[in-house]
């Protein structure tokens, strides 16, 4: 699944492909609002761990991944 993350005063959207449910990012970044962590912790495809200060949180969006089109098309 696809995890956008908008963080304050940063330029640019973190984006990642994560193995983790829906329902798991959620509780993640609800547990990271709610005050219950310092950190919204979540692993991505390749076993990397990203960690964003839940006080720098702007913005989470869920999604599914987006296939790549591969080829050419005719104009």
């Amino acid at each position: 699944m696809e995890v956008k993350i908008g963080v304050l005063h940063a330029p640019r959207e973190i984006v990642l492909e994560s193995g983790q449910t829906p329902e798991e990012v959620e509780r993640a970044v609800s547990d990271a609002l709610a005050g219950k962590s310092q950190l919204l912790s979540l692993v991505d495809d390749h076993g990397r761990k990203v960690l964003v200060p839940a006080d720098r949180l702007a913005y989470v969006e869920l999604g599914e991944p987006t296939a790549r089109k591969v080829g050419f098309s005719a104009l």
